[in-house]
């Protein structure tokens, strides 16, 4: 068998390739042309971020079984175009953790004893030892935004300086953690609360601009915040503007919206601020991990259909793959309406599937990488799904039944958390047209995509009229209108599809009219 290496691995990585007895082509500095070349008669792919697998490089290797990324991001593959043809996509996602935990205790150490600007003085001749007078980290509290591996790694250490440790995290509740090592609060008491915040979520739509100006001025004026997660989480004018009006006492930044970074970036001339050109995952054991990690990744898949960590995989079956794949599309999207349904901690989760749908543990974790995805930092695919699902303490379900009513087959989803249970059920029909066939105890017919309005009220005339009128006079314009009718409690549930996101200053005018129980804007 042949393997592509098309970015610079360690010599440890290419070793396990070479005493696997694979025709190893090494070509870290070949031009795109060059790789699309090679990749053409190649069994696996092993690249790390200088190389693009395109859907055209993909689509026309013919030999090609399993592309191997030497770390997390997946960017530059083409997934859908390496799925549609029955590629294998892994990565190495828990290799850069330590790292990551221990780049951020240097940023904290640096920016608290004033190490930047004392060697910088040193070298033009100063000696600023009075003016650089720093703090302890011991005995001061530290908020960490975001409790997945990384978080917890921080935590651990930041304990060996007898820190008092305040963690938020949205999905995480109180009973994973010992309340006299870690006190799980809210956003804004940890805000304002902490000495030194440290972030560790992922970079999406909730997270973006997490600490805006507004957020920064919470804290105290003695605080620091770090950030080694990604850029976008604090917003950078905003941060420089805190940092130079003396709103917080420092920051340290390792990722930037942008990089690298230009000269007019607010932060390059900001005072009191540690930068670093995004190290958290540089280091040699990182470095090596994630070479010996892919490598030997790549060999097992080749030699003994072995997967771990594949992005892409439910299961091992490529041909039961392409047969069910219907189903597990229609299981992670429901996955992802329960997620946006129970914006809490979810304390347990039951997948049902029934007739002709048999396969219960794909449908099951394809459940579990939408419910997911938006509400952990690190990458869910249906390798680690199940795993990251009970680190976050939620109980899992999974049954078949041969009850699927009128369906030929059904799925039937159920997600409880503190305040109750959701259940959506889904069904695949003719053509592989996905449904939602039943939302919340109501019967429906719904294909799961754009954008959703998921309204209770009350059974009374007018309600239609008066959220359509609501609607078009602010410019939204309306797909399908869906009704359900509950004859016995006198309420009603409709769904509304819209063609653009409705504003949140929209939603509270209709959760305020009087006919309106509730209102919740879903996107599939």
């Amino acid at each position: 068998m042949k393997v592509l290496v098309s970015d610079p691995i360690t010599k440890a990585g290419m070793a396990i390739l070479k005493e696997a007895d694979f025709d190893v082509v090494y070509l870290p500095d070949a031009s795109d042309d060059e790789k699309a070349d090679a990749c053409k008669d190649v069994h696996g792919w092993v690249v790390r971020s200088g190389t693009q697998a395109t859907a055209n490089m993909i689509n026309s290797a013919d030999n090609l079984q399993v592309i191997g990324r030497a770390g997390v991001g997946t960017d530059n593959i083409d997934i859908t175009a390496a799925t549609r043809k029955g590629i294998v996509v892994m990565n190495t996602p828990d290799v850069n953790t330590i790292s990551a935990a221990e780049h951020t205790v240097a940023m904290m150490l640096a920016l608290s004893r004033n190490i930047p600007l004392g060697h910088g003085g040193i070298i033009k001749g100063q000696w600023n030892r009075n003016a650089l007078v720093g703090t302890e980290l011991r005995n001061k509290t530290l908020g960490v935004v975001g409790l997945g591996k990384i978080g917890r790694e921080v935590i651990q250490r930041s304990r060996s300086f007898n820190m008092n440790i305040l963690g938020f995290d949205p999905y995480v509740s109180q009973d994973m953690f010992d309340e006299e090592e870690v006190r799980v609060v809210d956003l804004d008491t940890l805000t304002s609360e902490s000495d030194y915040i440290t972030l560790h979520v992922p970079f999406i739509d909730s997270t973006k601009d997490l600490f805006d100006f507004d957020r920064l001025c919470r804290m105290k004026d003695s605080a620091r915040i770090i950030n080694v997660a990604r850029g976008g989480i604090i917003n950078e004018a905003d941060l420089a503007k805190a940092l130079n009006e003396d709103k917080i006492a420092g920051a340290a930044i390792d990722v930037f919206t942008s990089e690298p970074i230009g000269e007019n970036n607010p932060l390059v001339k900001a005072k009191n601020i540690v930068m670093t050109p995004h190290l958290g995952a540089s280091t040699a054991e990182a470095k090596e991990g994630v070479s010996l990690a892919v490598c030997e990744q790549v060999r097992d898949y080749l030699l003994h259909e072995k997967l771990a960590n594949a992005i892409n995989m439910p299961i091992s079956d490529l041909a039961k793959l392409k047969e069910i794949q219907p189903n597990l599309d229609l299981s992670e999207a429901m996955g992802k309406l329960q997620s946006q349904l129970e914006t809490g901690v979810i304390q347990k989760v039951h997948i049902e599937c029934a007739g002709s749908m048999e396969e219960t543990k794909p449908a099951m974790l394809a459940f579990l990488k939408g419910l997911l995805s938006s509400r952990i930092p690190d990458r869910v695919n249906y390798v680690n799904a199940e795993s990251l699902a009970l680190d976050l303490g939620i109980k899992i379900e999974y049954s078949y039944s041969s009850n699927c009513g009128s369906y030929e087959n059904l799925i039937r989803t159920q997600v409880t958390g503190e305040n109750g249970s959701n259940q959506i059920n889904g069904s695949i029909f003719e053509n592989k047209r996905l449904r939602l066939v039943k939302i919340l105890g109501y019967e429906m017919d719904i294909t799961p995509r754009g954008t959703l309005l998921f309204v209770h009220n009350k059974d009374v005339p007018g309600v239609v009229g008066k959220v359509g009128t609501a609607l078009g006079s602010s410019q939204i314009n309306i797909g399908a209108y869906i009704l359900s009718r509950d004859a016995v409690d006198g309420e009603a549930f409709a769904v509304i599809r819209v063609d653009n996101e409705v504003p949140e200053k929209i939603l509270t005018e209709l959760a305020d009219m009087q006919e309106i129980i509730s209102i919740q804007q879903i996107n599939c």
